[in-house]
């Protein structure tokens, strides 16, 4: 996209995700975020009818006299977006590229989080972190986030336009081999919550938004939501799942460059893809889930409100049980 491009997105996305923050998404978000975190403030003396187990053992055993630990309620929210852009989430079947449906996803959020006087900060991450704009609060710095997403990777020539791309066409099977993830068309997961945890302290609501085109990053996630709130979104195009009937192609995968040539004429391909790409999803919604964090799964040709509202309502659900 160019710059001006750019711009009119962000305003469209503004204008449709405002709409629908204050008409749908405002009162879930407070009713399943707000008020749920809690930070020390001190230690004081133990009184009776104190619950003991908040006595701080260890000021105890130093003093010979009984302390206890006091929380107040954390009133203001720290939403992080952790939004994966490395080369697949440029792909796009059909209105928009999943690179673009992380950007709705992205506004939605910190609209809602704005909404609510919460601080919304943004990583952005491929093999490495390619920049981490710190939690503030406000309409411009919701903005920004939103304007982040979408530009990255856009460079113009010194005419003024962006270079030309060749087309990729890429399927979603086959195994990364760890050698080849290199530059910034690999996707590294597990590198970007060990990122959070070394930038945030306090703890956050956490949205990765990625396709997880990854391995070996689940004990990161894992860690990271001992401390944080961590949901993993996946954003997946219809063509990953339904490949079309166009003879002999050749494909790239966009992370690792590698080509292979494929018969998509082939009826038990087009079904061992369908298949695969049915069990990637299952797989990954149950090793969330056994793990304690949430899953949210967007197709980019759908809308992203529906699956957040049917999120809210789950975790409303759960909370009030």
């Amino acid at each position: 996209m160019l710059p001006r491009e750019i711009i009119r997105r962000v305003r469209e996305i503004q204008v449709q995700t405002g709409r629908q923050v204050a008409d749908v998404l405002a009162g879930q978000y407070v009713s399943v975020f707000k008020g749920r975190g809690i930070e020390f403030d001190e230690v004081r003396p133990y009184v009776p009818g104190d619950d003991v187990r908040t006595i701080d053992w260890n000021v105890t055993a130093r003093t010979g006299e009984p302390f206890v630990k006091r929380y107040v309620e954390e009133r203001q929210l720290t939403l992080m977006v952790m939004a994966d852009v490395s080369a697949s989430q440029d792909f796009g079947s059909a209105t928009r590229s999943k690179r673009e449906a992380t950007a709705e996803l992205a506004a939605l959020l910190a609209f809602s989080a704005t909404r609510n006087d919460d601080k919304v900060g943004l990583a952005l991450f491929h093999g490495g972190i390619d920049q981490y704009i710190p939690p503030r609060k406000g309409q411009k710095h919701s903005l920004r986030v939103v304007r982040e997403v979408l530009a990255h990777g856009n460079v113009e020539t010194k005419s003024g336009t962006t270079p030309a791309k060749r087309p990729r066409r890429w399927l979603p099977f086959g195994r990364r081999r760890a050698w080849l993830r290199t530059g910034r068309q690999a996707t590294d997961v597990g590198g970007a919550m060990e990122f959070l945890m070394s930038v945030t302290s306090r703890k956050s609501v956490c949205f990765v938004i990625s396709d997880f085109l990854d391995d070996g990053y689940l004990k990161a996630m894992q860690s990271a939501n001992r401390k944080h709130d961590v949901i993993a979104v996946l954003i997946t195009d219809p063509k990953e799942r339904e490949i079309p009937n166009v003879g002999m192609v050749n494909v790239a995968d966009p992370e690792t460059g590698r080509v292979q040539r494929y018969d998509t004429g082939s009826v038990a391909f087009r079904d061992h893809v369908a298949a695969a790409s049915e069990d990637r999803i299952d797989q990954l919604r149950r090793s969330f889930g056994s793990s304690g964090i949430d899953f949210i799964h967007i197709d980019a040709s759908k809308s992203v409100v529906d699956p957040l509202v049917r999120f809210f309502r789950m975790r409303s659900r759960r909370m009030h049980r």
